[in-house]
């Protein structure tokens, strides 16, 4: 069970407690940033920041009731205190450089994001915004980890699968393609999720057995609250000996919030987003049965507060058919649902 303890500041605080995959996970026992631990006994929460030190959690107490003492009020920031890394003007010319570095042949895509960052005042956990979400944003891979002490405040309502693995079988969810409704989507959208599938192929297929990559999913469409999302899936089986650091290293970070060629986007993402990602566009999900077994989610859609700031990441992925206006118009789609959310509890 969950016991409050004294924070710094003489006040009430959380133990450090989770919420993934249905479980609420107590009693941390141990953090770790060496991916080697996840082929060890246990249940392990995985947290890999974009930009930033991984960190693996092992809970030894793990239920599907949540505790008791798991309450905390939320304070959300007034909607015109969010403030953005990038305004639309300066995306607008992000997306256009990335067109020209298309046309250089630099990149066939490239996923241009911003972060939107507000003054959080609560003094309790995230889990009231956890709360919030779960009724005004179900997400099949909603998550909160709530581990102050060791940097990680994080609440996730993320739509998109990034590994799921049963024992030799790996599968990745690449979503790229978003509207308010399917009949927003047009060719771009089909044709940017092609090229993140054959990316992940490519990535896939350094970890997994010769001609057993597999597209049991193709251009699907998912809907999600407020908007359409074109969804593929692709698995293949595993090589035998092959560990967390091998698919971590051939797969991170996601295809699908990076863009293609992978090394030339991370350039090029480094080049036009001035602000850091953090946890956004990184991972978040759990790992079983001496490494066997897991499910990670991209964190999109994704709120972490760190040195009093509450952020929140949106981005869009850039092609030569990308229109400007339209791309930040896709990026505030995806903001203003969570946003408001995330406000709804200011005083």
């Amino acid at each position: 069970m969950i016991e409050a303890a004294n924070g710094n500041d003489g006040g009430v605080s959380l133990s450090p407690f989770a919420c993934i995959g249905g479980l609420w996970a107590t009693e941390l026992t141990e953090v770790s940033s060496d991916p080697r631990v996840l082929e060890t006994p246990g249940r392990w929460i995985v947290v890999l920041p974009y930009e930033g030190v991984p960190q693996f959690l092992l809970f030894s107490a793990w239920t599907d009731v949540r505790p008791a003492c798991v309450e905390d009020a939320w304070q959300g920031p007034d909607m015109s205190a969010w403030s953005s890394s990038v305004d639309e003007s300066g995306y607008r010319a992000a997306v256009e450089a990335t067109r020209q570095s298309i046309a250089r042949g630099d990149v066939y895509q490239a996923n241009i994001c911003r972060v939107l960052s507000a003054p959080s005042e609560s003094e309790g956990s995230l889990v009231g915004l956890f709360d919030l979400l779960a009724s005004g944003n179900p997400a099949p891979y909603a998550a909160i980890v709530h581990a102050p002490a060791h940097g990680i405040e994080i609440v996730s309502a993320s739509p998109e699968l990034f590994l799921r693995r049963d024992g030799f079988t790996i599968t990745s969810g690449p979503i790229k393609g978003t509207g308010r409704t399917a009949d927003d989507l047009l060719a771009k959208d089909a044709a940017e999720n092609i090229m993140i599938v054959d990316l992940v192929r490519n990535d896939l297929s350094r970890i997994c057995s010769a001609g057993s990559i597999e597209v049991p999913r193709l251009l699907e469409v998912e809907v999600h609250p407020g908007l359409v999302h074109l969804v593929s899936e692709v698995s293949g089986a595993l090589e035998p000996e092959i560990s967390w650091v091998d698919i971590f290293d051939a797969t991170f970070p996601p295809g699908s919030v990076t863009g293609a060629p992978k090394s030339s986007a991370l350039r090029l993402i480094d080049e036009l987003e001035p602000a850091s990602r953090s946890f956004y566009c990184g991972a978040i999900g759990w790992v079983d049965g001496l490494g066997q077994r897991a499910e990670l989610a991209v964190t999109i859609r994704t709120f972490w507060r760190a040195d009093g700031v509450l952020n929140f990441g949106t981005g869009a992925g850039i092609t030569w058919d990308s229109n400007s206006e339209s791309e930040w118009h896709e990026t505030e789609l995806k903001a203003h649902r969570l946003i408001a959310l995330a406000s709804e509890g200011e005083s």
